[in-house]
Parts: structure tokens; sequence; C-alpha cells
């Protein structure tokens, strides 16, 4: 896309975000809702946040990882910010959030909610800083190389025309080890390029969203070569119009996280074993690092080389005890079939090449 149907496209966005919509109930269709269970502990979160900004709220997903505490986190489509105030009491006083949109009404939206919440959270100061900047051009803001522990982003990315340079971008600020961690709509199928010229479509969060797997290929070519799924939910259009339009084309919410690590692509097997210790304070009975690796605490569980990096080379190190040294080669690892989805098996045939022999 050329320099002027890019800003073309921002335009249609920021008007559409900024002007049009005034509350997710101005959604033409339910695609930016929420399907996955909140966790107690943001559900005791979200009752501190004012309630104007989570009327303008319209995520698809609950993208907060664990064992955030003073950690720095960058949240791309900030939006009214509800996210990132979630975020800021998460990261506690020794954290920090930072928030990206590319919108201005939204920012300073956000913007006027920062002491409330400075207030509500007993905070001497704030952490949280916005500011209005394009994801595609991370490169611009005034963001150190290697200076995020933790980007997050919320049915954002898939509004974006250039997501490889969204990719690039994150790739540049995490630091070695860092997590992006994301909500976003995925397709089953490439759409017709009708569908990408319309703007309604484009601002619903369908007409630029990805076919899974053309979003693997991007992400590996960025470096990222180990997509994990945390969840994936089947979207219900509930308009006869659009549905027509997208003639049988599937919409997932998916979480998904990547990591800033030298991974393989294929999962590979050197006959390592991980022991959750169960000392995370959310979960002590297990730890959920994607579908397909749940952690029972004390279980001695044999992993692929990713998985034993992913949790050894992270901030997650404190959690598990590695068996084995990684020094001969095996073959390649069975990660085996995914526990406790939903029961649509097409997304499970469809998502399975997400890094895991599965």
């Amino acid at each position: 896309m050329n320099e002027q149907s890019f800003k073309q496209r921002i335009e249609e966005v920021q008007h559409y975000y900024g002007k049009t919509l005034s509350s997710r109930e101005d959604l033409a269709i339910n695609v930016c809702t929420v399907d996955n269970t909140t966790s107690d502990r943001i559900k005791e979160v979200l009752k501190l946040i004012h309630p104007d900004v989570q009327s303008r709220f319209y995520g698809c997903g609950t993208p907060f990882p664990p064992l955030l505490e003073g950690t720095t986190v960058l949240d791309l489509g900030c939006g009214s910010g509800r996210d990132c105030f979630i975020l800021s009491h998460l990261v506690g006083t020794e954290g920090k959030v930072i928030g990206i949109d590319a919108t201005t009404e939204q920012i300073e939206f956000a913007q006027s909610f920062v002491d409330y919440h400075r207030r509500t959270f007993n905070y001497p100061s704030t952490n949280v800083h916005f500011q209005q900047g394009y994801i595609e051009s991370l490169e611009e803001l005034d963001l150190p190389p290697e200076s995020i522990d933790v980007i997050v982003s919320n049915c954002v990315i898939n509004l974006s025309i250039s997501k490889a340079s969204v990719l690039a971008g994150m790739a540049r600020l995490l630091k070695p080890g860092g997590e992006i961690y994301f909500s976003d709509i995925f397709l089953d199928r490439r759409l017709e390029q009708s569908l990408k010229n319309d703007s309604q479509i484009v601002c619903e969060c369908i007409g630029d969203a990805m076919y899974f797997e053309d979003f693997i290929r991007l992400a590996r070519t960025a470096g990222f070569h180990d997509v994990r799924v945390i969840n994936s939910n089947l979207k219900s259009i509930n308009n006869k119009e659009i549905e027509t339009k997208l003639g049988g084309a599937k919409l997932y919410s998916m979480t998904l996280r990547l990591f800033k690590l030298d991974l393989e692509d294929r999962c590979e097997d050197y006959g390592q074993v991980a022991i959750y210790k169960g000392n995370l304070p959310d979960a002590p009975d297990q730890f959920v690092l994607d579908r397909e690796h749940i952690f029972e605490t004390g279980r001695a569980v044999p992993v692929c080389r990713n998985t034993a990096d992913m949790i050894t080379k992270s901030r997650y190190h404190t959690l598990f005890d590695l068996i084995g040294d990684g020094k001969k080669h095996y073959g390649l690892f069975n990660c085996g079939k995914p526990n406790n989805f939903d029961t649509d098996i097409n997304v499970m045939q469809i998502y399975a090449p997400s890094g895991c022999n599965c």
C-alpha cells in the first residue's frame, strides 16, 4: 500500500474510533468483545477502573500475562487506556506502562483519567504515560532499543496495514527474553481485496485481519519462530449483511505469546524435563504457558528445547526447575494434543502448526 493509501487508512481508523464510536455499544458487530474468562485478580482490578474508560473499551481479549511486578510494559493501540490502567496496577509502583495510540481523541481521553487512577491505586506518582504515535513506526518514538519487558495489544494489530513493520518494531524494542502477549482477530482464510477496501469492515476489525498462517510467516521473518496460542474462540458475526460479504470465512479471537529468544521453527527434543514449582501466587496449582503446555505443580514434564528456553530464559525462570543440560539431540519432539480447548475441531487443525510438532 502506497503512502497516500496508508494515510487514508489511518484517517479512516482515527475517524471511526475518534468520532463515529462513543462507546462499544456503537459497534456494528460483536467481534471486538471478550469471550475468554477473566481471572479473579483482573476482575478485582476492573472494579477500580473508571466506568467511562470501560465503556470505550474495544478489545477482544485479556492480554495480561503473569509476573508483571516491576516490569516496563508497552501497550500498542491503547485506546481509552483501560488496559494501561489495569497494567498500572499489575506492574506496581516500581513498574512502568506506556500507551501508544494513533488517535488524538483517544490519547486525550485516556490522559484525562491518569490522575483518577493514580489516586484510586494510592500511588505517589503515576506510572502510566500516554503518547500519540503509529504502531507501524515505533522507531520514531522516544523509546530506546531493548528497553521493554513486555508488549501487549488488544484487537489493534489487525487494523495495521503494515504488520511486518509492527513486528519488526516490537522485536527492536523488546529486551532479550522479553515477551509479546496480545489478543487479536484472525481468519481461517485470506479475504478478497474488496473487503479490505470496505472501511466499515476494516474498522470493525475484520477487513485487515490476517489469515493465521500468513501471520506465522510474518512472525518468523521478524525473528519470532515459535508462536504460542493461549486461547482461541470462534466469533459469531450477528450481522447478516457482513456475514454474507465474508462468504463463509471464519473469525477467531486469539491470544498469542511470542518471545524474543533464539528459538527454532520446530520443536526439537533434547531430553529435557521441566517442573513447575507452584510459586506464582495467582497460580499455585498449575502454570499455563499455552494451550498445549500446562504444567501442574511438582509434576515432571518432558519439554522441547523451545519450551525449555521460554521458561528458563525469560522472566519466568524463577518458576521452574529444568532437568537436563540439553546437549544431546533426540530428533523432533511430539508436543502432544492440546487439552481443554474449545470444541471446534477445525480450529485445532488450522492452528496446530504454531511451532509445535503436534
